[in-house]
């Protein structure tokens, strides 16, 4: 596998992304912008998805990732639940409702073989990385230390 440098390289986020814009569309149309506290809820479960995915690999420790992805996929799940209720308060069609229950547990997915693939790992993480042995300039004059 290639190395990631930056989070929004990871498939998982870009899905994720994609899914929490298509659902703040819909949270402000028709009568799903009246149903506040559903609405808050998709709207944000459907971000902490990228979002968790996005801290988990900024903190630059494998456990720490592997922890907020677990994270990100009970948002997922959770996204999935309140499509369930938004289908059953008839704020979205079924056919609404397969097509995003789909991205969401494709996302799951997604992140669930991303765990695995970490957890066989062995890298640790980039903040378990050595320093290297060189040496910090220790000689500090007298007109470095005004600055």
């Amino acid at each position: 596998m290639a190395t990631i440098k930056s989070f929004e390289e990871i498939l998982a986020w870009q899905k994720a992304r994609i899914l929490a814009n298509k659902i703040y569309i819909l949270i402000n149309d028709g009568s799903f912008k009246t149903d506040f506290k559903l609405r808050d809820q998709i709207n944000s479960a459907s971000g902490s998805v990228m979002d968790n995915i996005a801290e988990g690999f900024e903190r630059d420790g494998k456990r720490e990732f592997i922890q907020f992805l677990s994270i990100a996929k009970g948002s997922a799940g959770e996204v999935r639940s309140q499509l369930c209720r938004a289908v059953d308060r008839h704020h979205i069609s079924e056919v609404v409702f397969n097509e995003l229950t789909e991205e969401a547990i494709v996302i799951s997915k997604l992140i669930s073989k991303f765990m695995s693939y970490l957890n066989e790992s062995n890298f640790k993480g980039t903040k378990y990385v050595s320093e290297p042995d060189e040496k910090y300039q220790t000689n500090i004059s007298k007109n470095d230390s005004e600055i």
